[in-house]
């Protein structure tokens, strides 16, 4: 009867990652969260021009470790900060900076959970039989093609995307490509949409935050992850 009460201690030591995220993020919600709106940036919009102009390289690393933060702590402010970086730093490189941003968040994420949950879960997973651990050894074996396609299709929640590979143990070094570079094609479009923001404030509009569900720009998005899974569907037709 003793190892249990060592096994529990264990296993809260292992979630102090993630219990620390959540603390850090209540309390960054509270302090901040009515400023990561679009009527903030218009406000402050004349500060950051002139902040950016006097400290190019600073301001692009402030704003990188600003984003980074926004996406770890999971804060609803993330798609007014890719505008953000658009508005700042112009189409290039602020596209660049937003990706660097969003996958130092991700990576933060995918961390904290994997410490806390997701390698006892994997063993657990590779251990099972049957049906959930013929799924298992599914995603094992087409871990580029999911990771790629959870990336690329835009109705799948970033956090969620951020949370599944952590909890599967997927090596770190294939998640942070994969968000890189998954993550790349969304970004372009709502940076691009960011650099035009300037005008679109100056005349009290809105951006239209919809444009990534146009279909001129959806369904090469679509595209590409059908892409991402053809290894996995001409790995499947292989002969055994």
């Amino acid at each position: 009867m003793t190892p249990k009460p060592a096994t529990s201690r264990h296993a809260m030591v292992r979630l102090w990652p993630i219990g620390l995220l959540i603390v850090l993020a209540a309390l960054a919600y509270w302090l901040f969260g009515d400023r990561l709106t679009l009527s903030s940036l218009r406000e402050g919009q004349d500060r950051l021009i002139a902040f950016r102009n006097e400290n190019y390289l600073l301001s692009a690393l402030v704003f990188v470790g600003v984003y980074g933060v926004i996406v770890a702590l999971s804060l609803p402010g993330a798609t007014v900060a890719t505008l953000t970086g658009g508005f700042l730093f112009a189409v290039w490189p602020g596209t660049l900076l937003n990706v660097v941003g969003a996958t130092l968040g991700a990576v933060v994420i995918f961390l904290a959970v994997r410490f806390g949950l997701g390698r006892s879960l994997a063993r657990r997973l590779d251990g099972a039989g049957g049906r959930i651990g013929r799924v298992k050894q599914g995603l094992d074996r087409n871990q580029w093609p999911m990771l790629f396609f959870i990336r690329l299709v835009p109705i799948i929640p970033f956090f969620a995307a951020n949370l599944l590979p952590a909890l599967l143990n997927v090596p770190l070094r294939r998640f942070a490509v994969s968000t890189f570079l998954g993550i790349a094609p969304g970004a372009l479009v709502y940076t691009a949409v960011g650099s035009g923001l300037g005008r679109v404030l100056e005349a009290g509009g809105q951006p239209d935050l919809g444009l990534i569900f146009e279909p001129h720009i959806l369904l090469p998005l679509l595209g590409l992850a059908a892409l991402s899974l053809l290894p996995v569907l001409f790995r499947g037709r292989a002969p055994a």
